[in-house]
């Protein structure tokens, strides 16, 4: 897949119902699969698909989505009309995801790699090769966790719904 430059579109997206829309300006056109336990509950799915980029690289062209405090350490955008969800940001980040499912052609970006790993749902796996990684293994995220949570923190859901 080429390298993303000034002159490309713009990549398109929005909700269901077209009450939110966006424009995103990527550095490159990859993408990830998490298979975090919140990101599946929170897309209601096996797994979730996003781009990651800059806040900046974003315009929303209509409307705006509504914040969930997913965590103490990020939120999570969707429709307040029609429920899809489209953002996911660590609250003190420059960085931010877009939902893939909500690109106008979702088959613009490549995929190269898997995140959350170790919450996989193994009988909703096809193994495509592509490199993986644990949450429970990234120092930087587990620090988040234990400074808004506490030491004795186990990241995930049950911390978040003990609140």
């Amino acid at each position: 897949m080429p390298e993303e430059t000034a002159s490309q579109k713009p990549l398109t997206g929005g909700c269901l119902c077209g009450a939110i829309r966006y424009e995103a300006r990527p550095e490159k056109r990859e993408g990830y699969y998490c298979h975090c336990r919140m990101c599946q509950l929170a897309c209601g799915n096996t797994r979730a698909t996003f781009l990651n980029l800059r806040k900046e690289q974003v315009t929303w062209t209509a409307g705006e989505p509504t914040l969930y405090a997913s965590s103490k350490i990020a939120t999570r955008g969707f429709c307040n009309r029609c429920g899809t969800p489209l953002t996911f940001a660590f609250t003190h980040s420059k960085n931010m995801d877009l939902s893939v499912g909500s690109l106008d052609d979702p088959s613009a970006l490549q995929p190269v790699a898997h995140s959350g790993v170790e919450s996989r749902v193994a009988n909703w796996h096809a193994d495509d090769g592509l490199p993986g990684s644990r949450l429970d293994q990234d120092a930087t995220l587990n620090g988040l966790w234990k400074a808004a949570y506490g030491d004795d923190v186990v990241p995930g859901v049950e911390a978040t719904r003990a609140r």
